[in-house]
């Protein structure tokens, strides 16, 4: 294994060869995907997680449903789900994440930061028939991000992950990092570009979210012409908090409706639109997640109500409405 000394960064693969992500199931492409976040009621990182018991729960759903998934960050949880798909023979492949965070004059961070990555390249050697691809990080360059990180550090930890498997290796990170040149330096390091694109969150209404998906992909699509493009994280929450001095100025950014009926037709349209320009898309997200927002944070907090499934695991009327509606296809 390469020297896990954080302060040094790794030399670039030269030539760099570009390893092709093709997720697939039983040799039939794979390209509806979604985002699992397994934490429940009373749970958050860093405090309780869930019980094999309560993953197990979660994986049956999912394999009824999505046979990729992706996860954000390579930890104890992250080898129990890996554990549990192989031993229950379940039909799930699954992306697996490495959280970063910045780390300048933190030896701490750093310390945390090598210890996901080298976990990452564990877990990758005891699966390498689950999991498909690898993101190295997660939106740690974009502008607004609260825990932006250094680029030079990003592509330290994407060489060090690089060098020592063979699957392909990206960085998932918001559509205002992805459509400028700024990002070139970045994904040209990485074997694919997985873009968050949240038409929520950019003010857009049903009526319009996907041809503004559309300019989105095609604008990144030119500065990027030679790389695969992914969407990581897209989604239609269910409730928000409309107080425009809010958290997270939800309240003035967001203009759609946010309501199980709006949900139900972009689950609609979003099947559409996969089908229709065949790209790998990860629904943002299966469950709800009330520890998201901050524990003071109403329930209406818009960041607690991405999912499909409520928190209890109870399916949203939208989804089975969604369902039925594939269903008489």
């Amino acid at each position: 294994m390469s020297s896990p000394d954080s302060q040094k960064t790794l030399q670039k693969e030269e030539p760099f060869s570009i390893r092709e992500f093709l997720p697939s199931q039983k040799e039939k492409p794979i390209t509806k995907a979604a985002c699992y976040g397994f934490y429940r009621k009373g749970q958050a990182p860093g405090k309780k997680g869930p019980t094999e018991e309560e993953l197990l729960e979660d994986l049956k759903i999912i394999s009824k449903n999505w046979n990729l998934i992706r996860i954000y960050n390579s930890d104890d949880y992250a080898e129990r789900i890996l554990k549990l798909i192989k031993e229950k023979n379940l039909p799930i492949k699954l992306m697996l994440g490495v959280w970063l965070a910045n780390e300048t004059d933190d030896a701490r961070t750093r310390s945390v930061n090598l210890k996901n990555t080298l976990k990452c390249i564990e877990l990758v050697k005891e699966y390498p028939k689950i999991i498909c691809g690898i993101n190295v990080g997660n939106e740690t360059q974009v502008y607004w991000s609260w825990h932006k990180m250094q680029a030079e550090n990003l592509i330290h930890y994407i060489r060090l992950i690089r060098s020592n498997i063979s699957l392909p290796v990206t960085t998932a990170d918001d559509y205002n990092f992805w459509n400028k040149k700024e990002s070139i330096k970045v994904a040209e390091e990485i074997d694919f570009i997985l873009v968050h694109m949240h038409p929520l969150w950019n003010g857009k209404i049903i009526s319009n979210t996907f041809e503004w998906m559309n300019q989105t992909y095609e604008d990144i699509k030119q500065i990027h012409s030679d790389r695969l493009i992914v969407i990581g994280e897209v989604g239609w929450a269910t409730d928000y908090n409309p107080d425009k001095n809010g958290p997270a100025e939800q309240g003035t950014l967001v203009k759609g409706e946010v309501s199980l009926k709006a949900q139900e037709k972009f689950l609609i349209e979003l099947e559409e639109w996969i089908e229709k320009n065949k790209v790998i898309t990860f629904l943002f997200e299966i469950f709800d997640e009330s520890w998201k927002g901050g524990a003071k944070a109403d329930s209406r907090d818009i960041e607690k109500n991405w999912g499909v499934f409520y928190e209890d695991r109870t399916p949203k009327d939208s989804f089975k409405k969604f369902l039925l509606q594939k269903d008489k296809k």
